[in-house]
């Protein structure tokens, strides 16, 4: 198999990855918006009268980033603020742990306080995170995958 061809199908994981990954937080987070207001307030990063706000569009957010990665439109722009999505909820759950607080990151459910043990949770979550963020840098660096709305757009043919 040529190296090109590996190489596209490996980007193409990370897009539809990322997308899954995208899309189930969102739709965790969405079921209920109040509770996802009281899981940013958790973090006491931003003022409690802002975190509903917050909570309220990040599930809209994530939902929309998962659905243009899906369908694989505008892949590197996309793929940029899903970097930028990570460092800052890498940012934040590293804020927590120095901080001393003991919260659930409420990225795959609605959060909450946590009574012990989480260190080992914030590692795990951190570690994850860069992860994803090493999926979203593939594609900035080399949008071009496989079953995307980009190449339709961009007039290419499917290799």
């Amino acid at each position: 198999m040529k190296a090109w061809i590996t190489k596209t199908w490996v980007r193409t994981a990370a897009r539809l990855l990322l997308a899954a990954v995208l899309g189930y937080a969102g739709l965790v987070k969405i079921r209920d918006l109040t509770e996802a207001g009281r899981t940013v307030a958790l973090y006491r990063i931003v003022p409690d009268s802002s975190a509903q706000l917050v909570g309220g569009v990040m599930p809209l957010i994530e939902l929309a980033l998962a659905l243009l990665l899906v369908v694989g439109l505008a892949t590197r722009a996309v793929a940029a603020a899903t970097a930028v999505l990570m460092l800052t909820y890498i940012a934040a759950i590293t804020s927590v742990w120095a901080r001393g607080l003991s919260i659930d990151c409420g990225c795959f459910s609605s959060g909450g306080t946590v009574t012990s043990g989480a260190e080992r949770g914030y590692v795990i979550d951190i570690a994850r995170d860069l992860v994803f963020l090493g999926a979203a840098v593939l594609l900035i660096w080399n949008p071009r995958t496989r079953y995307a709305l980009d190449r339709w757009v961009l007039g290419e043919k499917e290799r």
